[in-house]
């Protein structure tokens, strides 16, 4: 039995962006993929072919991510920007931080998993920081658990809508 596929939250911005990723794989990247399999066949005995094997691979894998794509625009659920408030932490805000330990001022955007980016801030509501603020107001002082122990103590300053 296939375990149950959990709801996607995704932002408008964020699903356009799974749909325009699908098309260009189903279309574009599969034709791409065909043609190497072709000219890789023309080459002769294919069972010794390292062109016609990477080709195929290749094939299996964007295979493989445009059913991924498919299962998570299948389970999406939009998030709006009219049902994003700015009185509590929400998937969608843009949430201002300080570090109490250091100071630094950070800028955090609560997003579903599928578009978490943390190198751009945008953090995975499903990611430590992005749970510990959930639900939480501006001035609310939370702490994230670190890797290495400890935590890590961020005053949120203020909320905004992020999408």
């Amino acid at each position: 039995m296939e375990p149950m596929a959990k709801d996607v939250i995704i932002t408008q911005e964020g699903l356009e962006k799974l749909k325009e990723e699908l098309s260009f794989l189903q279309t574009d990247k599969r034709r791409e993929i065909a043609e190497r399999i072709k000219e890789a066949r023309e080459f002769g005995d294919i069972s010794e072919n390292s062109e016609y094997d990477d080709a195929k691979n290749e094939q299996a894998m964007i295979e493989q991510r445009i059913a991924q794509v498919e299962e998570r625009l299948r389970s999406a659920t939009i998030i709006a920007a009219e049902d994003i408030g700015t009185s509590r932490v929400t998937v969608g805000n843009a949430v201002h931080v300080t570090d109490e330990g250091s100071g630094k001022a950070q800028v955090f955007i609560i997003v579903g998993s599928a578009e978490a980016q943390p190198s751009e801030g945008r953090l995975s509501n499903e990611s430590p920081v992005g749970r510990a603020l959930l639900g939480r107001r501006p001035d609310d002082v939370v702490e994230v658990p670190l890797p290495r122990g400890g935590a890590r103590k961020l005053r949120i300053t203020k909320i905004d809508l992020g999408v």
